[in-house]
């Protein structure tokens, strides 16, 4: 070809191959049919190929001009990916999205979860941040988390000072996704103490403290100060893990969430007292946030994984 391609003479070229007609293309193209037919001339003797012969009804693609036209039409169609492509683009959303994770992994869907995220905003960057529930609604007041999970009652946060009664909730946009089972633990040793014994009659024996940002911590001191009683704490960790080692070797009891308890039970000789105390899962951001795009995404998406 003597000449760069035209991408007008090639839409004129495949218009009239599908038509058949050098009106009906140029009707649809908005041109005049000399402009198309002159279009089709410079394009044969471009390519020194015979597009076209002429029948009783229009015109009908020679061989090569059949080839030529099915190449033409992959060209075009590539054009009309590039623009699609380009538009999605410019309206992707974009940006890094902060998210404070608890607890493990698999029990609040964590995977399902990024997973979502990346197949319907490829754009954002998530960066997870794993810590104790009671800490992720402070990151979020000071603007070192986007949103994240908790266990518990968003009420019960009063890291914020001077909040008014009741302003958390005004405060935190609260997606709840399931309710949790926690049961008290301990070792064997205790077994014949443990059992029967109510909240008041367990506080009494040794128990495995955790910070103030533990959901353990706030479910059972809200719990043993209503009831007017004092936990007997004689050692703290921070690590779930740890926890339950030292329940293992006899040091004391703890909280724990039933499917835990049951598996302790099983496989290592625990102790499930008969009390139980209930909370709740929950997704959380600022109110004055939840219209963000990024946020209102992974809000989208924990309701697609979560329901």
């Amino acid at each position: 070809m003597h000449r760069p391609l035209d991408l007008r003479t090639l839409r004129a070229f495949v218009t009239v191959a599908r038509e058949g007609n050098v009106t009906r293309a140029a009707d649809q193209l908005h041109l005049t049919q000399p402009a198309i037919s002159l279009q089709l001339k410079r394009l044969a003797q471009d390519t020194g190929i015979t597009l076209f012969r002429r029948t009783a009804t229009g015109l009908e693609l020679t061989r090569d001009g059949a080839l030529l036209a099915a190449k033409a039409e992959q060209v075009l169609a590539s054009l009309v990916d590039f623009s699609q492509t380009a538009r999605h683009l410019t309206t992707q959303l974009r940006g890094r999205l902060r998210i404070g994770t608890i607890i493990d992994p698999e029990f609040t869907r964590l995977g399902a979860f990024l997973k979502a995220l990346v197949e319907s905003g490829p754009g954002i960057e998530t960066e997870l941040r794993h810590g104790m529930s009671g800490e992720v609604p402070e990151m979020l007041t000071k603007d070192e988390l986007d949103a994240g999970f908790f266990l518990g009652d968003i009420k019960d946060f009063d890291a914020v000072a001077g909040l008014a009664a009741g302003a958390q909730e005004q405060l935190f946009h609260v997606k709840e996704l399931a309710r949790l089972t926690y049961h008290v633990v301990g070792p064997p040793s205790l077994g014949g103490v443990i059992r029967g014994q109510d909240w008041t009659g367990l506080a009494t024996l040794p128990w495995i403290g955790t910070p103030h940002a533990s959901v353990h911590n706030r479910l059972l001191s809200r719990l043993f100060a209503r009831l007017g009683v004092r936990q007997n704490v004689v050692a703290s960790v921070d690590q779930e893990a740890s926890m339950l080692a030292m329940v293992r070797t006899g040091v004391g009891l703890s909280l724990c969430r039933e499917s835990i308890a049951l598996h302790e039970q099983q496989a290592n000789g625990l102790v499930i007292a008969d009390v139980k105390v209930e909370t709740t899962l929950s997704f959380v951001c600022l109110n004055a946030r939840i219209l963000d795009p990024s946020i209102a995404h992974a809000f989208d998406a924990i309701q697609r994984v979560w329901g």
